[in-house]
């Protein structure tokens, strides 16, 4: 190994495997941590003042904590999105933040997709029925669930995720895609007859709503209770996208009075979902505990994607899916006077 390899520092936080963490030992020192909880955050903080990057999952860490990193140059989070870490901060800093997109894009819209037909058919609060005992006739209209085939789905963020959920909509059941993006989707229009629609639009035709945004202050509680208000009394809405694009209390009384009939959620504001939240009891919610990529396969290659971002950028080949590049360039040729 080459003295400026050794002389590099990598954290690692997550687990990874021993393939993905010889890879990162061939260039660099690997300090490796399972967790970061209260009783290592210390040596945490202080492996991170002397790391030049940082690799992990659900990752956190603010403004303040990176002034202290003075030599860190590249974060690679084990995720595609990135609202949890100071993305203006790190474009100051010229710090590269590297991110996982597209190969969980599957994965996810599978989840999306099995929240659509629980919500529909009311497959966990049937299976619950079974479990426990209450199955002792046959089973009447009050416990009749919805068709999924021909029914109006609205994808609320045709990115990726978003096309994908459309895709299995209208090639597997027959439904009419609508959409929002803040452009047109010619290829989702020509391949499933998507059409675009402005999002109150889409909240009255849709009988299935699925968000797939990202989180950001513009999507910040951009399902509230005026939107929700806009839905049919027969609609379902389907998140997992981020738990605060929705106003959870707006969204708990929707489904207490009707105003919407179910809801699918996978992701929420705090995670985990607090114990005395009511969507963890009400029947007409199905919750998952945010597992939208969470399969081996999928979350094995965004592993592998992280530890080959992060070692391309500091072995100086460059990163393969960035979300900042351009920033972290002209702030790096800035500080050499470039």
């Amino acid at each position: 190994m080459a003295e400026a390899q050794r002389q590099r520092r990598i954290v690692a936080v997550r687990r990874l495997s021993e393939d993905q963490l010889a890879a990162l030992s061939a260039i660099a020192e690997v300090e490796y941590f399972e967790d970061v909880n209260e009783a290592n955050r210390a040596d945490f903080l202080s492996a991170l003042s002397q790391a030049h990057g940082l690799i992990g999952g659900k990752l956190q860490f603010d403004e303040a904590m990176l002034v202290e990193a003075s030599s860190l140059q590249v974060v690679s989070t084990i995720s595609v999105g990135y609202d949890h870490l100071p993305l203006e901060a790190m474009n100051r800093r010229g710090i590269l933040l590297c991110n996982t997109p597209d190969v969980l894009t599957e994965t996810t819209a599978d989840t999306a997709f099995a929240l659509i037909m629980a919500t529909q058919r009311r497959l966990v609060e049937l299976a619950n029925l079974v479990r426990e005992g209450g199955w002792r006739s046959h089973i009447g209209r009050e416990h009749f669930g919805f068709d999924v085939h021909g029914k109006t789905l609205g994808i609320v963020g045709a990115g990726r995720i978003g096309a994908a959920i459309a895709r299995r909509g209208a090639l597997g059941f027959g439904m009419p895609i609508l959409y929002t993006a803040a452009s047109s989707k010619p290829v989702l229009e020509q391949e499933l007859g998507a059409q675009r629609r402005d999002l109150d639009a889409l909240l009255a035709e849709a009988d299935i709503v699925c968000l797939s945004v990202p989180y950001n202050d513009a999507t910040h509680h951009l399902i509230d209770a005026d939107a929700l208000a806009r839905m049919k009394p027969s609609a379902a809405l389907v998140n997992v996208a981020r738990g605060k694009v929705v106003d959870e209390p707006a969204l708990i009384e929707a489904l207490r009075c009707g105003r919407i009939r179910a809801a699918g959620l996978d992701v929420f504001a705090e995670e985990p979902l607090p114990a005395d939240s009511p969507l963890a009891t009400m029947d007409n919610v199905v919750t998952t505990p945010h597992i939208g990529s969470a399969t081996h396969e999928t979350r094995e290659a965004m592993a592998q994607l992280a530890v080959d971002n992060l070692v391309g950028a500091l072995a100086g080949s460059g990163p393969l899916t960035a979300v900042n590049e351009d920033a972290w360039r002209r702030t790096v040729a800035e500080a050499k006077g470039v």
